[in-house]
């Protein structure tokens, strides 16, 4: 409980999340008070109304990937290495928990309910971040027609090694009514579940403003930091575009800090139309809430869907190639649900003269690699053989 005592500060001392809560994110939500010349001043102050719990290992590391660029032949690529986050094997969404969960510790939660699918990234790391902070993971995660769920393996293993409850729904089952039915259990048992939504994406349940997507915009804001520090000035940042949150926070704090820094979002398994909105939405929402004098609009949103394939997590030669490629030119490993499939997109967009031989291009590589495991025998029947030297 040390970990709960010491999130859960007085109001005199401070606690921001519980006035941001309870203001539910309306219009005034996070409105600034001093200097509001200096955009990165503003963005910073804005930031820091919020309440962190320290999960993350941050910053993260920013590197260059030279071999690759220079086998593809386009712009000079980076890497953000959100998959070293820590917290279980680390990935984008410890980001996110930082604010998450202390939204949860504040509103005195014992136990954190989401859902996903089988092998989720989120679920894994919810886990995580729920145990390091005294609450329990009750995880609803459903699977596939084409997927089976036992022997336990990749993050499913680890969702059982962190002692999650783990109810998995079957295909065409109502999540969402599960996770009602266990959060009024919950309650009914005299406990105080926070119930959060797949990827921390969507306001709703225990979380009142889209604290995911806030994550990521300040996570923006280190990358920025680091590429200056870097000599470099970014033009484009690409990544895996799923349930909406990262690329949203990307995208707010592009807009407020960097507005020339194009935001791609490469689909995991949506259409271009539908993710673009949800992302559009989440945006503006956080807008919102950290009280920041920036409009986003449809031209600021940026989704690909020609690179999802045959549907989310199904595998292709394609993601199998890309993984492969960066492994042998880079010594990465991408995983085969976001990462494999957001850098198919990279490579195809340099290919096809995207990006200018000057440009700066940033690949976020969103972690996920827990997930490599379970795909094995379908990566190593595509991989591409070593040639003969």
């Amino acid at each position: 409980m040390n970990a709960l005592r010491f999130f859960a500060r007085t109001a005199s001392a401070g606690l921001v999340i519980g006035t941001l809560a309870a203001c539910g994110g309306g219009a005034g939500a996070g409105d600034l008070e001093g200097d509001t010349t200096d955009p990165m001043t503003v963005f910073d102050e804005a930031v820091d109304r919020f309440e962190r719990a320290p999960l993350s290992h941050l910053p993260t590391p920013f590197e260059e990937m030279p071999t690759l660029a220079a086998e593809l032949g386009g712009p000079r690529l980076f890497i953000k290495r959100d998959d070293q986050t820590g917290l279980a094997f680390g990935g984008n969404k410890a980001r996110k928990l930082d604010f998450i969960l202390a939204d949860a510790v504040a509103k005195g939660s014992d136990s954190v309910i989401t859902w996903a699918g089988v092998q989720s990234n989120w679920a894994r790391m919810t886990a995580a971040g729920s145990r390091r902070l005294g609450m329990d993971p009750i995880l609803v995660l459903q699977r596939r027609e084409d997927q089976e769920v036992a022997p336990a393996d990749g993050n499913l293993l680890l969702d059982r090694i962190l002692g999650a409850d783990v109810r998995i729904i079957e295909p065409g089952g109502d999540r969402e009514a599960a996770v009602a039915d266990i959060a009024a259990a919950e309650r009914e048992s005299g406990r105080t579940p926070y119930v959060v939504s797949v990827g921390g994406s969507l306001t709703g349940g225990g979380m009142v403003l889209p604290l995911g997507s806030v994550a990521y915009a300040n996570g923006f804001r280190e990358m920025l930091e680091q590429a200056r520090s870097a000599g470099v000035t970014i033009t484009h940042v690409i990544h895996a575009s799923g349930s909406g949150s990262t690329q949203a926070g990307l995208v707010v704090g592009a807009k407020s800090i960097a507005p020339d820094v194009e935001i791609i979002g490469i689909s995991s398994g949506g259409n271009k139309a539908a993710g673009e909105a949800n992302v559009l939405a989440i945006a503006r929402e956080t807008v919102e809430a950290m009280g920041l004098d920036v409009e986003v609009g449809p031209d600021d949103v940026v989704v690909h869907d020609e690179y999802v394939g045959e549907g989310y997590g199904i595998l292709n030669q394609g993601v199998v190639e890309a993984i492969a490629q960066v492994a042998r030119t880079e010594g990465i490993l991408l995983d085969p649900v976001y990462t494999g499939k957001a850098m198919t997109g990279l490579i195809d967009l340099v290919k096809n003269g995207h990006f200018s031989e000057t440009d700066a291009v940033v690949f976020l590589h969103t972690g996920g690699t827990p997930a490599l495991f379970p795909y094995r025998e379908g990566l190593l029947e595509d991989l591409p053989r070593p040639t003969d030297e």
